[in-house]
């Protein structure tokens, strides 16, 4: 059973990584404001179906195994004085929130809020084997199933409650799995599956399962069965096409299919991706069982190729709307924080279900350019949007508090990186990502303890040196981007076969501490043309013009004219070298002289100029309206057109 401090302590960052993440724990984490964001407990005078109780189970998320990782002793007093005071706030009948009892469990935020709740609980009871900490979650899923379970106080079923179709409330499904999986007491797994009885069969309810397996986008479920008008609303009561709370759905389903039994252990070599589910992942479980396994897998799948953006993130104002087809365009509210961490989290948990690195890829690629460009540069906050053109700026303040729920959540997303960074299977060590680091675990076949030191400035560089720091027997798999071909592994100097992309290298041998491997990722610059705009990408990066450069307008177009040089299309471009960046904010740049510009009836306005560009994540970082940038760059359109 995987808790939230699984494989933390495998994995040391270090170098522009470790930093990022040692400066984001102590100026965000440990920073929190423990009294205010657990205040709402105490006082329990929500009446305006606010969601104040979010913010503390979120934060705990990333607070415990990040004081695991750290041991930051003012983190951990922080921990336990949260932990008292909502234990302190429990009412006899188990109720921990903030609503009067004439609003609880309805309309609002209520179930959302007791979900978050329950997770941070959870956490702290994995962390340090708190008796108390369980029982309280006990006694609060004992009131949840006594007031919306069967026959419950209400007269309302759970998924009637909250918003976004019931899929907001429904997703307390990934905490009562939880619960059960660390009791064993059937009655939460008895309730979780009425949980998912609501998500699959009212018709107006989440519809979770029957319209993935249909083939419906996830962001065309509406209409079927629910009236989705939302008058132009910020927050509806009836549209599945919430990005946050529909994937927060598939990751309890997924939750609840480990549960009970519906899954495989991946094998090893992992899955080739095929775009189905194979018959042989799954066990003589139940066909329903399995269609909740099939109903994740293809929703995330469609998510990937209908909504993901280069910048591995999505959603338009939070909801799912076809965003990959229509990045080029400015939108408003792009790739919330909230939907980047919670797409990593469920890509993590099909990476970890099925073995396909694909799911690796996604995280890769959401990690270095919609994350990390969330999180100011010294770590002390998340914006609420990263749009793909504009400029950085400070996240939303919500619930009439000094807190949002992307700041919260935000942190979250590293933990995904972390865990998966470098993972023990049977005798295989597997590397899923690459950055300066110290990797250790113990082998769960043999017990062996194994331990690499890396040393690598990718993906600014393509090259990854690995050092083995232990003796014996064992395989170690390295994991090959789908992205690049022509990538290379040598052993002690020795060339190795040329490794597949999308797929992992596996090298079985006696290790000798002080054998080197090294692998090689070619990055070459790609072009991506969409709707007359061109963007790149160099690896998992994206590329960004930014103001700092100080080379020209940003929204200059590239020439048409091919009398000219004109042109851009799909396809890599090998124009681009390193450049020296402009300012420390900076991660990495890169320039190219290319067809761009206006005028070019004009002689001098027929030579292509050098244009600089840097990674998506440092692109605006300085947060402030006069450091501006774009990816998407647009093309002259002619007459005809």
């Amino acid at each position: 059973m995987k808790t939230a401090l699984d494989n933390i302590g495998t994995v040391r960052l270090k170098g522009i990584l470790g930093a990022r993440l040692d400066a984001m724990i102590e100026r965000n984490v440990a920073a929190k404001d423990i009294d205010a964001i657990t205040a709402p407990f105490l006082d329990k005078t929500e009446t305006r179906k606010l969601w104040q109780t979010e913010f503390w189970g979120k934060w705990m998320h990333s607070a415990v195994p990040f004081l695991a990782y750290s041991g930051h002793a003012a983190l951990r007093e922080k921990i336990g004085r949260g932990i008292d005071r909502i234990l302190a706030s429990q009412e006899e009948g188990g109720y921990i929130g903030n609503y009067p009892d004439a609003l609880r469990f309805g309309e609002g935020w209520d179930v959302w809020g007791i979900k978050y709740t329950m997770m941070g609980l959870l956490h702290w009871h994995d962390a340090t084997h708190s008796e108390a900490a369980l029982a309280a979650c006990r006694r609060l899923c004992d009131c949840l199933i006594a007031e919306l379970g069967p026959g419950g106080r209400r007269g309302r079923e759970l998924w009637q409650t909250g918003n976004w179709a019931g899929c907001a409330s429904s997703s307390v499904l990934e905490p009562v799995v939880w619960l059960y999986r660390r009791t064993g007491e059937r009655r939460y797994l008895d309730f979780a599956g009425t949980v998912v009885r609501g998500m699959v069969e009212p018709e107006a309810g989440p519809r979770l399962v029957d319209l993935a397996l249909r083939g419906v986008h996830a962001a065309d479920r509406d209409g079927f069965g629910n009236n989705p008008d939302d008058n132009g609303e910020y927050v509806c009561k009836d549209s599945r096409t919430k990005a946050y709370e529909s994937m927060s759905c598939y990751q309890g389903l997924l939750e609840y299919c480990e549960a009970v039994g519906g899954v495989e252990d991946p094998p090893l070599e992992g899955m080739r991706p095929s775009g189905r589910v194979s018959a042989t992942r799954l066990k003589a479980a139940s066909p329903a069982t399995a269609d909740l396994f099939r109903a994740a897998l293809l929703t995330a799948e469609d998510i990937a190729a209908e909504e993901i953006n280069l910048a591995g993130g999505g959603a338009c104002i939070e909801r799912w709307f076809h965003g990959a087809r229509k990045q080029a365009f400015p939108h408003a509210r792009q790739q919330e924080t909230c939907v980047t961490v919670t797409w990593m989290r469920l890509c993590q948990k099909l990476l970890r279900m099925t073995g396909d690195p694909k799911w690796a890829d996604l995280v890769e690629r959401a990690f270095y350019n919609a994350y990390l460009a969330s999180i100011k540069p010294d770590g002390s906050e998340f914006a609420s949007y990263t749009p793909l053109s504009g400029s950085r700026w400070h996240g939303m303040r919500q619930c009439f508090m000094h807190e949002d729920c992307c700041d919260a959540n935000g942190p979250r997303g590293f933990l995904c990186f972390l865990q998966e960074f470098f993972r023990a299977e049977g005798d295989t060590a597997t590397f899923n990502f690459y950055a300066s680091a110290r990797a250790e675990t113990v082998l769960p076949a043999t017990g062996r303890r194994v331990a690499f030191d890396v040393y690598t400035l990718y993906p600014r560089e393509e090259t990854i040196r690995i050092a083995c720091l232990c003796d014996g027997p064992f395989t170690l798999r390295l994991r090959i981007p789908g992205w690049c071909s022509g990538a290379s592994v040598c052993v002690n100097g020795e060339e190795r076969p040329a490794p597949e992309p999308g797929a992992y290298c596996a090298i079985a041998r006696e290790w000798r501490a002080g054998d080197v491997v090294e692998l090689a990722l070619p990055m070459p610059v790609v072009t991506h043309v969409a709707n007359h705009h061109a963007a790149f990408t160099r690896g998992p990066v994206l590329l960004a013009r930014d103001s700092r450069f100080g080379d020209g307008d940003l929204s200059e177009p590239f020439y048409t004219d091919p009398r000219y040089g004109g042109g851009i299309a799909d396809g890599e471009i090998r124009a681009f070298a390193p450049v020296r960046i402009p300012s420390d904010a900076m991660w990495m740049a890169f320039g190219a002289t290319l067809p761009i510009g206006q005028h070019y009836a004009n002689p001098e306005g027929t030579n292509p100029p050098f244009v600089s560009f840097c990674d998506y994540a440092s692109a605006g970082n300085e947060w402030n309206r006069s450091n501006s940038y774009r990816t998407w760059l647009p093309i002259e359109r002619g007459h005809a057109e």
